[in-house]
C-alpha cells in the first residue's frame, strides 16, 4: 500500500472530499400495497426540485443531497430531508424501507414516472427501459454514495506520486484505481449492508426461485443471504458488461461499442456498483474524455429498514474510509478479475450466511470470514499510519464479520420469520414515519436555519 506517501499529508487533507447521498424508496399505502398516486404535490415540479424528485415511478421517490464537505454534514442533512419527506406523505402512506418492493399490481397498472415537455426524453427513457427488462424490476430501491477527494488532497499528492502526467490524467488514474478495486471488493460492502432478503410473491420469479423459505402471508425469503437486490435477479444488464477501467479513453471506447452493438441504449444505462461520473452528466462519454472523472458514485448499499433515513451514519463513515483503502490496496494481476468479481458479488448477495460458501481470490478458494477479517485489519493498520482515528467504526465491521446475526440482513430475517415480509416492513416504516414526524416537533437537535432553508425547497408548497 502507498501508506509512505500518504502519511506525508495531514488526516483532516486525507479525509477532505465532497460527499453526496442519493436515496429511492417507494410510496406504500398502510396494507403493504404500493401507492399509485402521482408524485405527491407538495413536493412540486420533479424537474426543478433539485432535492425531491422521482426515480423511474410516479410511485418512486428519489432525494438528492446537495454535496457537502464532511460526511457528517451530508448525512446530517439527508437525515433531515428524510424527516420532511416522511412527514409530509398522506395519513395513510408511508415510505417502503426495503430494496425489494412491497406489494405491486400488474405490471401495466405501475405508473411510470410523468413529465411535461421539458422532459419528455426522461419519460420516454424510462418507458424504453419498462420494455427491455420489465418494470417490476425498476422497482427495485437502493442508496448512491457520492464520493471525491478535495482538489487540495490532490494536488498534494500529485506532487508527491504524478510525476510524468498531467494533473487530469493523475485524477484519473486515482479515481480508475478505486472503482477497479471496488469492483473487486465491494462483496464485503454487501455482506456488511446488505438488507434485501424477502419477496412479495407480486415481484420478480428470477429472486423468488433463489429463495429457500416463505411466510404465511404470500411472501417468500432467504435464510442464506443479506441482499437480493445485489443478487443474479436483481437490476443488472441483461448480458454481461465488461468495459476496461485501464484508462478513461479505454472506458468510454468500450461503452460506445455496447451503445453500438446495441447492448445499451445509451451510457448511463450501464448498471455497474461504481460508476466514474463526469463534469457534465448530460454527455457523460464525451465529458469523462474532455474534462475527466469529477466523482465516482457507489450503487451498492441496500435501504437498511431499521434507521428513519435507510442509512446509518457508521455505514457511511467505513464506506468513506474503504474508498481510501481502495486507493492505497495494491492490485492484484489477476486477468479475469472482473469476472471473478462478479462471482464473488453474487455468491455473497445469496449465499454469504452458508458455512460452506466460497470466495475466489485469484483462482483460489478462501472463506468470506478470513478475507474479511483480513480486510479489516488492513484498515486498522491504514488508519494508524495515517492518523485517522475511527476506531469504532471499524470494530463494528470486525463484529459483523464474526458475528453474522448481527448484520442487518440476519436481524431482518428473525422479524420475517415472526411477522412476514409484508408485516415486518409496514412497522418498520410506521415507526421511521413516527420518529421522523417527532423528530420535526422537537426541533432541538436540527439547526433552525438549515431546517428553515431545505423547508423552502423540497417542501413546495408549504
Amino acid at each position: 500500500m502507498k501508506l509512505i506517501n500518504l502519511s506525508k499529508i495531514s488526516p483532516d487533507e486525507i479525509l477532505a472530499g465532497s460527499f453526496g447521498i442519493e436515496w429511492e424508496s417507494l410510496r406504500a399505502k398502510e396494507d403493504g400495497q404500493l401507492s399509485l398516486t402521482p408524485h405527491p404535490a407538495i413536493f412540486g415540479d420533479k424537474l426543478t426540485n433539485p432535492v425531491v424528485t422521482t426515480d423511474f415511478s410516479e410511485s418512486q421517490i428519489e432525494i438528492i443531497t446537495p454535496t457537502f464537505n464532511t460526511i457528517d454534514e451530508a448525512f446530517d442533512t439527508f437525515s433531515l430531508l428524510s424527516d420532511l419527506v416522511n412527514a409530509s406523505l398522506p395519513e395513510d402512506e408511508y415510505l417502503w424501507f426495503q430494496s425489494i418492493p412491497c406489494i405491486l399490481p400488474y405490471w401495466d397498472q405501475i405508473p411510470i414516472a410523468q413529465y411535461s415537455e421539458d422532459g419528455e426524453d426522461s419519460q420516454r427513457y424510462r418507458e424504453e427501459l419498462a420494455k427491455k427488462y420489465g418494470v417490476k424490476k425498476q422497482m427495485i430501491s437502493g442508496v448512491h454514495f457520492n464520493f471525491s477527494f478535495s482538489d487540495e488532497f490532490l494536488e498534494k499528492l500529485y506532487a508527491i506520486e504524478g510525476s510524468g502526467m498531467s494533473f487530469k490524467e493523475f485524477k484519473n488514474s486515482v479515481y480508475l484505481k478505486i472503482a477497479r478495486n471496488y469492483i473487486r471488493y465491494c462483496w464485503l460492502i454487501i455482506y456488511l449492508t446488505g438488507c434485501s432478503i424477502g419477496s412479495h410473491k407480486t415481484f420478480s420469479n428470477d429472486c423468488i426461485h433463489l429463495m429457500d423459505a416463505q411466510d404465511d402471508y404470500g411472501s417468500y425469503y432467504s435464510t442464506r443471504g443479506p441482499s437480493f437486490r445485489n443478487a443474479s435477479c436483481g437490476y443488472k444488464n441483461l448480458i454481461e458488461l465488461y468495459p476496461s477501467y485501464n484508462s478513461v479513453e479505454e472506458f468510454t471506447n468500450d461503452v460506445r461499442k455496447f451503445i453500438d452493438n446495441g447492448d445499451l441504449s445509451e451510457a448511463k444505462e450501464l448498471y455497474t456498483q461504481i460508476r466514474l461520473k463526469p463534469k457534465d452528466p448530460k454527455d457523460l462519454l464525451n465529458s469523462l474524455d474532455n474534462d475527466g472523472i469529477e466523482y465516482i458514485e457507489v450503487r451498492t448499499l441496500d435501504i437498511n429498514p431499521f434507521y428513519k433515513c435507510g442509512l446509518v451514519r457508521h455505514d457511511m463513515k467505513f464506506l468513506h474510509l474503504f474508498l481510501i483503502y481502495m486507493y492505497l490496496k495494491d492490485e492484484s494481476d489477476y486477468e479475469a478479475w472482473q469476472e471473478e468479481a462478479k462471482t464473488n458479488e453474487e455468491n455473497v448477495a445469496e449465499r454469504a450466511y452458508v458455512e460452506s460458501m466460497r470466495l475466489i481470490k485469484d483462482g483460489e478458494e478462501v472463506t468470506i470470514k478470513e478475507w474479511a477479517a483480513d480486510i479489516i485489519n488492513e484498515m486498522f493498520g491504514m488508519c494508524e499510519v495515517l492518523g485517522i482515528n475511527e476506531p469504532q467504526t471499524l470494530n463494528l465491521m470486525l463484529n459483523r464479520i464474526a458475528n453474522p446475526d448481527i448484520t442487518y440482513g440476519k436481524r431482518l430475517l428473525e422479524l420475517i420469520k415472526e411477522d412476514g415480509y409484508i408485516n415486518a416492513h409496514m412497522e418498520l416504516s410506521k415507526n421511521n414515519k413516527k420518529t421522523s414526524i417527532n423528530n420535526l416537533e422537537n426541533l432541538e437537535h436540527i439547526n433552525r436555519s438549515d431546517y428553515e432553508k431545505y423547508v423552502n425547497i423540497a417542501l413546495v408548497g408549504k
